[in-house]
């Protein structure tokens, strides 16, 4: 008689399975636990990074919204061609445009905001014989006139800066007859009949003290 026997599974290879499985998750469980170790090193580290210059990236946007400087070298130029001091030319681009080419609604152009008729007066005692309005949208053309007018206009005031910037503002014709036949010496930005034309010479002369302050390298001070 013939006995039939059934299969017998190994108990030994039952075993191994789970235990193989239990292995695997332990290293998977590893590797994510050092994955997450390294992550966490370097999100620490951005951050101290990010803390330790965040000053000075704070100070520099601020500096650049509020206090915005381009052509920094044609207005090293002009100065030293004018005899100006550079920060001055930069407040007065400050207190005009900001420092973006554009054209006010009475049609002055450019960063430093000439009339196009005061433009062709500068180009034509300049020596400026191919000058063209166009070319007050040029920053190096648009500096260099605004910078013979402003320095034109020092040498008519005798180098008082507040009338001369107030004739740039409110027009010759105007400071001419605020300071009448007076001593313009004893003529200040607080005479001045404007309120907006004694806004901007503040505006101007506080910008300046500023460029002097935060770009003296950028200015050649």
């Amino acid at each position: 008689m013939s006995t039939s026997t059934a299969p017998r599974t190994s108990r030994s290879s039952g075993n191994a399975a789970p235990g193989r499985r239990a292995a695997a998750a332990r290293r998977r469980r590893k590797v994510i636990r050092r994955r997450i170790g390294f992550l966490c090193g370097v999100a620490a580290l951005t951050l101290a990074v990010a803390l330790a210059i965040a000053p000075w990236a704070d100070k520099a946007v601020q500096e650049a919204v509020t206090l915005p400087l381009r052509h920094e070298d044609i207005i090293r130029q002009q100065a030293h061609d004018k005899g100006l001091d550079p920060a001055l030319i930069a407040g007065v681009i400050f207190a005009e445009s900001h420092f973006r080419d554009q054209t006010s609604h009475a049609g002055a152009k450019g960063l430093m905001q000439l009339m196009p008729e005061t433009a062709d007066y500068i180009a034509q005692k300049s020596g400026g014989t191919a000058f063209v309005q166009g070319d007050l949208a040029t920053p190096q053309v648009n500096i260099a006139y605004g910078s013979w007018y402003l320095r034109w206009l020092l040498e008519k005031y005798e180098g008082r800066e507040v009338l001369a910037l107030a004739a740039y503002n409110a027009g010759q014709g105007n400071v001419d007859k605020w300071i009448g036949g007076g001593d313009a010496g004893s003529f200040g930005a607080a005479d001045i009949p404007y309120p907006e034309t004694r806004a901007y010479v503040a505006k101007v002369l506080d910008a300046r003290e500023d460029y002097r302050r935060e770009y003296r390298r950028e200015l050649g001070l």
